[in-house]
């Protein structure tokens, strides 16, 4: 972003820089939580401060989708899926810390690696939020609906197709118990 002459940029920059730390924070405390709905609240912290970081970026409808589809959805579809499948949703403690080191390291390549790609792609690229041009909902909606509805369509069929092997894998472990 430009320094600009602008009042209250100051106080943007500072929102999203906040909003930026509770996102980092919270997708942290979803990966080391040992408790499975412990995981899930963290993701709705997670997920909430994107769609904060939205707001700020004058995104109002893409916010308020990540709210409705993420927040509302996804995150009650896993919490269904992790009840419906008799998951251990308590504290574990048998799981241990073996795999941290090689899981911190992949992390940390991944994140080498995305990081690079943004800043390669987008080092020249400087947003002004004086005059940023907000889309409308009708342009977002038709975007969505005409580029993207392959990966749209893909993606909603790969989530049934999570929770009905889920369902199916619950139902033979449960029946092989008896």
């Amino acid at each position: 972003m430009t320094p600009s002459t602008g009042s209250g940029t100051g106080w943007v920059e500072a929102v999203f820089l906040l909003l930026s730390l509770v996102a980092l924070g919270s997708a942290l405390l979803v990966v080391t939580a040992s408790n499975m709905v412990h995981a899930a609240l963290w993701l709705v912290v997670t997920l909430g401060s994107v769609a904060g970081i939205y707001l700020v970026l004058a995104a109002e409808f893409v916010a308020w989708v990540q709210v409705l589809i993420y927040v509302g959805a996804v995150v009650v579809l896993l919490l269904f899926a992790l009840m419906l499948t008799r998951a251990p949703t308590g504290r574990q403690d048998d799981l241990d810390a073996r795999r941290a080191l090689p899981a911190a390291a992949v992390a940390v390549l991944v994140a080498a690696l995305l990081g690079a790609t943004v800043v390669a792609g987008f080092h020249d690229v400087r947003i002004d939020l004086d005059d940023a041009v907000v889309g409308s909902a009708e342009t977002t909606g038709t975007t969505v609906f005409t580029m993207w509805v392959l990966p749209f369509e893909v993606l909603s069929v790969l989530l049934l197709a999570a929770l009905v092997g889920a369902i199916v894998l619950s139902r033979l472990r449960t029946d092989g118990e008896t």
